[in-house]
């Protein structure tokens, strides 16, 4: 008695979709569930940072539960707001100018944007917090171009020496927003803008930082611009993208972030450094799927270095400022070590 063989099944265009589906299906939990593990992870975070204070909240009997809706959900939105969006100008204005060592604070925007402030002290000190807004990232934008426009006029041999320049440049620009601070007695307001910090943050305080909101949108959308042009103006003009209107763009949304988080918290320092470049040495440099890790790594490093000036000292609190400064400060001399032993191979 012999014995058949069935005949192999033919694999249809039906099987090899499905079998295609089911793959994209997979990769994409693969690629899904870190991301929720980091936000499950972020909303830890902001818990502990509620529950963190002198005040109790929890504390029904007395006035203590108060603090919970005037300082620490306003605290803890100002945390979010502005980590996410300071982490997102660095990644913006390291594609813009193809440069990793770039970010609000070492090109000089920041002390453009603290300029513009003490330029609405002096001159119109009758202006709200809104024209105060304005003034600072008329003056951001305006200091970035020029340093974009001197990026171009002349050769830098290394990538290395662009920050250096940019922190120099920022340094002439803190020169002279000291001097007419000591000229017109303003520098006891110049000096609490540099110590940036979420001290003040509370109900009816903090709520321009939501502009903020528009500008992440705005770099969603144009994700894909940003990471052509961050390939240079040859390859992006060559793929027909008009790359002068994109780096204006961007230059624009990155004034716009720094202007208001100024005006609202103060200088963050290094943060758009640190955030990009631990996200970029991960996953590459797609900045549309970076941009969620961009966002949720800003919010751990301000949220971490604002817990750690609260409780270091408790009841007293060490500016955000200092400790991003140091941690930024750290991290900063390790990436220029690391591409001079990376030059040398």
């Amino acid at each position: 008695m012999s014995t058949q063989t069935p005949p192999a099944r033919r694999v249809t265009n039906v099987d090899a979709l499905s079998s295609s589906a089911a793959a994209r299906t997979r990769s994409g939990w693969r690629s899904a569930w870190p991301l929720l593990i980091a936000v499950v992870l972020t909303i830890g975070l902001v818990i502990v940072s509620i529950f963190t204070g002198v005040a109790d909240i929890t504390d029904t009997t007395g006035r203590g539960h108060e603090f919970l809706w005037i300082t620490r959900i306003p605290r803890t939105s100002a945390l979010i707001l502005a980590g996410a969006s300071m982490a997102m100008a660095g990644l913006v204005m390291q594609l813009m100018t193809q440069n990793r060592f770039v970010e609000p604070t070492t090109v000089g925007t920041t002390e453009w944007a603290g300029l513009g402030l003490l330029f609405t002290y002096i001159v119109m000190p009758w202006s709200g917090v809104f024209m105060k807004m304005v003034v600072a990232i008329v003056f951001a934008f305006v200091g970035t171009l020029i340093f974009f426009a001197f990026l171009r006029r002349v050769t830098l041999k290394s990538s290395l020496i662009v920050p250096i320049v940019g922190i120099m440049f920022g340094a002439v620009i803190s020169a002279i927003s000291t001097f007419l601070a000591l000229q017109f007695n303003y520098l006891q307001v110049l000096g609490s803008w540099f110590m940036g910090r979420f001290t003040s943050v509370e109900i009816g305080r903090y709520e321009p930082l939501w502009i903020v909101l528009f500008v992440a949108v705005t770099v969603w959308i144009v994700a894909d611009r940003f990471t052509v042009a961050g390939l240079g103006k040859d390859i992006a003009t060559n793929v027909g993208l008009n790359y002068e209107r994109v780096v204006l763009l961007g230059v624009g949304l990155v004034s716009l972030t720094t202007g208001v988080v100024t005006v609202v918290i103060g200088a963050l320092p290094f943060l758009g450094l640190i955030v990009p470049n631990l996200v970029s040495m991960i996953r590459g440099d797609d900045l549309r799927t970076n941009l969620p890790w961009v966002f949720l790594t800003g919010i751990w490093i301000v949220t971490v270095c604002d817990l750690i000036g609260r409780t270091i000292i408790m009841p007293f609190e060490v500016p955000i400022s200092l400790v991003l400064g140091v941690v930024g400060s750290v991290v900063f001399i390790f990436m220029l070590l690391r591409t001079r032993r990376a030059s040398a191979r």
